[in-house]
């Protein structure tokens, strides 16, 4: 918490997605506003002071806002940019525009690029809370609502404009690294205009730079569409307490244990994410297949993280949770057996990471299928007849990938406590036409 004489301000990270957000107020008034605030209202509520609105910088893609269970539980009013098209009772943001939180002023900056709406919210000359424009030594994807060269033309003039609000001002980002609104973001969680302007490429690169940059992104957010929808759209409410589930009922069934755990034993047909794992909601929200859900976990508190992490990506049909069963295992793999298999041809191996990391390096026969695929590669008839193994950089996706082939019926196992980057033979590299 940061705090002067009028200034409270707060900052929440989600770090399973990556995402900011902020409580700004005048603390002798006892009166805040909430930006960008996540589904998961609780925390905000809780904060002991009385929030009198919520502000938008955009209309979210990758996760749920709480803006609508704020409206409805509290009757706190809601403000975004009228670009956003959004259909919920608001009063427009403009740019200049001052908000009064008591004596706390916030300067409304229109900042399009990664949306049209996209606004930032400069505080009495001090801070500057730059949601999807300027993160930590990397900038906001331009291709989530609009052309990708449109885009990338609105954030750079953007950027240009938070560089010009004064090298002490300290920058606040709307997302920070595990999420999928940037390519290169950093963990830190705040920065100053002064840095940016001297260490970020996208400060100091010419146009066509830029250009080049910032139209090379990661995959879209899971359940894009539906988010953004949800976001704009009227208010949606909380969801019913999560409850005890003692069958299945057609339902998938997602195990959240840990990779051995589940390895171990577990019911058949389930999917392993481990909801301790990074970027839980992300992760299932790309394997999960469109049915409702029931949780197993080792513990009640961990099926209900599981079903808050999972609302929060737009996953509401979860019918319930229970304790894991043990039909099958699912035997993890060394690299080491690894180079045997394939030195003998006895395994397809699969490489579940992205591009990008594979282009830095990959194993020599080795199939690229990014992990968020391997379903509809092995419902398609895409998986060879031989055994697969599935490899990543240190274990987690390979775990994850492998259950997935594993509850549709093909043979896998994954390469645990290691990967690409243990591997002790051959590698080969590849450079791709404009990469640097």
């Amino acid at each position: 918490m940061l705090a002067s004489l009028l200034v409270l301000f707060r900052q929440f990270v989600d770090d399973d997605l990556g995402c900011a957000s902020y409580l700004v107020g005048d603390e002798r008034a006892g009166i805040a506003a909430i930006v960008d605030p996540g589904y998961a209202i609780e925390r905000y509520v809780d904060a002991g002071l009385e929030i009198v609105v919520v502000l938008e910088t955009h209309t979210h893609a990758d996760h749920v806002s709480g803006h609508g269970r704020l409206a409805l539980e509290h009757g706190i009013p809601v403000r975004v940019h009228a670009a956003a098209g959004a259909t919920f009772p608001h009063e427009p943001l403009r740019d200049g525009e001052e908000i009064a939180i008591g004596d706390v002023v916030l300067r409304v900056i229109h900042t399009p690029g990664h949306r049209p709406e996209h606004c930032s919210f400069a505080v009495d000359g001090k801070l500057v809370m730059t949601g999807d424009s300027l993160f930590v030594g990397d900038t906001a994807r331009p291709d989530l609502a609009v052309d990708a060269e449109e885009g990338a033309e609105g954030l750079f003039h953007s950027l240009r404009r938070l560089a010009e609000l004064g090298d002490d001002v300290v920058v606040y980002p709307g997302h920070v690294a595990g999420s999928l609104c940037g390519a290169n973001m950093s963990p830190e969680r705040s920065t100053t205009i002064a840095r940016e302007r001297t260490t970020n490429r996208s400060l100091v690169e010419t146009y066509e730079e830029f250009l080049c940059k910032v139209t090379q992104q990661p995959p879209r957010p899971p359940n894009m569409e539906l988010i953004v929808e949800l976001n704009r759209g009227p208010f949606f409410g909380a969801q019913p307490q999560l409850r005890r589930a003692d069958v299945a009922d057609g339902a998938v069934v997602l195990d959240v244990r840990e990779p051995r755990e589940f390895g171990a034993g577990h019911r058949a047909g389930a999917v392993n994410v481990p909801v301790h794992g990074s970027s839980f909601g992300t992760k299932a929200a790309f394997v999960l297949p469109e049915r409702p859900i029931v949780i197993e976990a080792g513990s009640e508190d961990d099926a209900r993280l599981a079903a808050e992490r999972l609302n929060a990506v737009g996953i509401f049909d979860v019918a319930g949770w229970r304790a894991p069963g043990d039909d099958e295992a699912l035997d993890a793999v060394t690299v080491g057996e690894v180079e045997q298999w394939l030195a003998a041809d006895a395994v397809q191996l699969i490489d579940v990471r992205e591009k990008d990391e594979r282009d830095l390096g990959f194993i020599p026969g080795s199939t690229h299928l990014p992990y968020r695929t391997v379903r509809q590669a092995a419902e398609n008839g895409l998986c060879g007849p031989q055994p697969i193994v599935t490899i990543c950089e240190s274990g987690p996706r390979a775990a994850i990938a492998a259950s997935v082939l594993q509850s549709v019926g093909v043979d896998a196992r994954p390469v645990l406590g290691g990967g690409v980057a243990t591997w002790r033979g051959e590698k080969y590299s590849f450079r791709r036409c404009g990469g640097s």
